[in-house]
C-alpha cells in the first residue's frame, strides 16, 4: 500500500512541476506550485517527518505562496473573464471527489495511531531538528539568517531610490 501511495503522490508531484512550468498564466503556476509544494508535504509524511511536513505547508505552500499571489495580482493585472465557465464540468465532479477524500481523511485519522496526548515520544523529529540545528549546523544557520538580512536591507535601499 505504500508503494501505490507513493507513486501516485510522486505522479501528482512531477505533473505539478509540469503544469507550473508549461502553465503561461501566472496564477494558474502558482496554483501547481501550491500543489507541488503540497506533495512534497505528503511525501515527508511518508518519510515520518512530521514537524517538516508541517513546515513545508505553513511556510511554503501557506505563507510564501501567498506572498506570490499578492505579487501576481499586483504586478500583472490580468483581463476580466467573461463568457460560459469552460470547467464546468470538472467543477461538478470536484465536490463529490473533494468529499470522498474528506472521507478517507475521516477514516485515517480514526484508526490511525498516535502518541500519547501531552507528550512527545522521546527522541522526536522536532527535537533531533532542533539538536542538529544548533549544534552540527549552527553555522550554516547563522549565515543563513545574515544573508536574509542583508537581502531585506538591499530590497529596502532598492525601494526607497524609487520612491
Amino acid at each position: 500500500m505504500e508503494w501505490v501511495s507513493f507513486v501516485i503522490i510522486s505522479l501528482v508531484a512531477l505533473g505539478s512541476a509540469l503544469g507550473l512550468i508549461l502553465k503561461r498564466n501566472a496564477i494558474h503556476g502558482a496554483l501547481f506550485l501550491v500543489t507541488n509544494l503540497g506533495s512534497i508535504a505528503a511525501l515527508y509524511l511518508m518519510l515520518g517527518a512530521e514537524f517538516l511536513a508541517a513546515a513545508q505547508v505553513i511556510v511554503y505552500a501557506g505563507a510564501i505562496m501567498v506572498l506570490f499571489v499578492f505579487a501576481i495580482m499586483v504586478l500583472i493585472p490580468g483581463k476580466e473573464e467573461t463568457g460560459p465557465d469552460p470547467r464546468r464540468v470538472w467543477r461538478l465532479l470536484a465536490l463529490p471527489a473533494g468529499g470522498v477524500l474528506l472521507v478517507l481523511l475521516a477514516v485515517m485519522a480514526v484508526t490511525g495511531r498516535s502518541p500519547a496526548p501531552g507528550r512527545l515520544p522521546a527522541g522526536s523529529n522536532v527535537e533531533t531538528i532542533g539538536r542538529l540545528l544548533f549544534t552540527d549546523y549552527l553555522f550554516p544557520f547563522e549565515l543563513t539568517s545574515v544573508l536574509l538580512l542583508a537581502a531585506m536591507v538591499g530590497v529596502l535601499l532598492l525601494a526607497r531610490r524609487r520612491a
